[in-house]
Order: C-alpha cells, then structure tokens, then sequence
C-alpha cells in the first residue's frame, strides 16, 4: 500500500495546479483541452484528499475552505466537463489558498506530513495532532 499523508498529496497536486496554469488567462486555460484535463486530475486529487481527512480535522484546520473542496468534489465526480466558472475558482483561489495554509500547518505541525501517515480519515488525532 503507498503510504503518504492527504496533507502531502494535496500539497503536491496542488503544485501541479499551479504549474500548469501558471501566466494562463481564463480564456487560454479554458481554451487548452490538455492544460485543463490535466488540472482537472490534479484538482480531482486534491479533493480526494482532503475528503480523506476526518470532519475533525476539518474542524481544526478552519482556514481551509472545506466546504470548497466538497462542492468541488461532487462536481468533478458527475461529469467530466466540470463548470469552467468552478475550475478557474478552483485554480485561483481555492488551490492557491489551500497550499498557504498547508504550508503554514506544514511549519507549525510537522508531524502531519509525514510520508508513513496512513490515508485514511484517523490518520492524525485531532486532539493532539500525532498519529495513532
């Protein structure tokens, strides 16, 4: 089983994200079927991942925008065109913002990002941060 912490994989799809869009305008980004089937995987991963996290966490981490990540979620899992309004949120706001507030956990709470940390929702306690 690949072991890696949610924290990571967001953190790194959410890198993908960045890259790839990187100096695009809606228009050219909407426009590239590549650059945006890519992006989509990569924002797809990102909220696998923090749907793995427990309501806890999610509790916990308030920064985040959570909700965000769900709505994104259901959508991309319904079709594969997902709204182009929602993508390029999601590309520069929500991916953007959720890496700020990763890498400020990531100062603060090391321990979270750990590559043995299970993906699973009780990977990391709520109460003390430390896994199981």
């Amino acid at each position: 089983m690949l072991s890696i912490s949610p924290f990571n994989a967001m953190e790194e799809a959410g890198t993908a994200v960045l890259t790839l869009t990187e100096g695009l305008e809606k228009e050219e980004f909407l426009a590239s079927r590549l650059t945006r089937a890519e992006t989509r995987r990569q924002l797809r991963l990102m909220s696998r991942s923090a749907l793995l996290l427990s309501p806890e966490i999610h509790a916990l981490l308030a920064e985040i925008d959570w909700e965000g990540w769900r709505i994104l979620d259901r959508r991309l899992a319904i079709s594969d065109k997902a709204e182009d309004t929602l993508l390029w949120l999601a590309v520069r706001a929500l991916a953007p913002d959720t890496l700020m507030w990763l890498r400020v956990y990531r100062k603060n709470q090391p321990e979270w990002f750990r590559e043995e940390a299970e993906i699973h929702h009780s990977a990391i306690s709520p109460d003390t941060g430390a896994r199981p």
